[in-house]
């Protein structure tokens, strides 16, 4: 497709401005013109230039290459512009934002599998709980339950149904006596979590026929780590409460059990996300193959293993 050298001034506005409104009012145009004008440069180099939301744009690599380029002799354009694409193989750094319950894809199979896959793509996972906008924080994708995501964000599955178990070690029930029903727990020693310092203790969530309920537990342990929290329920510190794939190999082995049960029903788990694009760079595109393949590995695996009725 022929290169419109006269959208450029519109890709610099947009990326000095970081926002599409911004850069029209900066050029004295409408922000349709400036959306359609990136779309048409985008759909010239065969790749996104920018990742955005409602809220944002952030240059990708590709965008980054092409500002670059841009600072050289115009002769130099055409060649920038060809180039913006990069290869078709998959490279580059791909920026992930994890939440830590992410069990599947922080165990180390999916990580180490993709890696092996795509040697020229440098994997750069942060580990985090806060709720951030992964755009204007510089990330490639996020992974999180599905029911926190922004509504303009693509969400691929990444586990099946999930579901929050209530756990102590037996020895800790045997001397403190089992809870019937959620509201006794306030009256147990309970290991509770939050993201941060700044925010409240998370309030542990029930249902009860189709009813949805929580439990303010007022934990006399409070930790942002999981590995704490876990270890300090195997040490019989007390409750706690998180996802059942967090506590599966000590619920396994008996050395957790699981209480409430009937009050805990299942809801859709984990989702790979990242904003929607019509020119996905090609190591995004890796990923989400990717992780979707794993995921079909995953539940014949986990389907193969369950007891015959």
């Amino acid at each position: 497709m022929p290169m419109d050298l006269n959208l450029l001034p519109i890709f610099i506005a947009v990326a000095e401005e970081a926002n599409f409104a911004a850069a029209a009012r900066r050029l004295g145009v409408t922000r349709s013109a400036v959306s359609q004008g990136i779309r048409r440069l985008e759909d010239s180099c065969g790749i996104a230039l920018f990742t955005r939301t409602t809220r944002s744009a952030r240059l990708t690599e590709a965008g980054e290459r092409l500002r670059d380029a841009l600072s050289r002799p115009m002769a130099e354009v055409q060649s920038a512009l060809e180039d913006a694409g990069g290869n078709a193989n998959p490279h580059g750094l791909l920026r992930i934002a994890v939440n830590s319950i992410a069990e599947d894809f922080l165990s180390g199979p999916l990580i180490a599998s993709f890696a092996a896959a795509h040697p020229n793509i440098t994997i750069d996972v942060t580990v985090t709980d806060d709720t951030i906008d992964i755009v204007a924080a510089g990330f490639d994708a996020g992974v999180r339950l599905g029911d926190v995501i922004e509504q303009d964000m693509v969400a691929i599955p990444l586990s099946g149904e999930q579901r929050e178990v209530v756990v102590a070690t037996p020895e800790y029930f045997d001397t403190h006596g089992l809870p019937r029903h959620p509201r006794e727990l306030i009256q147990h020693r309970c290991i509770g979590w939050r993201p941060s310092p700044e925010t409240a203790p998370y309030r542990w969530e029930f249902a009860h026929e189709g009813v949805a309920f929580d439990v303010s537990v007022e934990p006399q342990i409070t930790t942002n780590d999981l590995r704490l929290m876990i270890r300090t329920a195997l040490a019989g510190g007390g409750i706690t409460f998180a996802l059942e794939e967090t506590f599966r190999p000590y619920l396994d082995r008996g050395d957790l059990i699981s209480v409430l049960d009937d009050y805990l029903p299942p809801f859709p788990g984990l989702f790979l996300y990242f904003p929607n694009r019509r020119n996905m760079a090609p190591k995004l595109r890796a990923l989400v193959d990717h992780v979707q393949r794993f995921r079909r590995e995953l539940l014949k695996t986990k389907t193969n293993v369950m007891p015959s009725a």
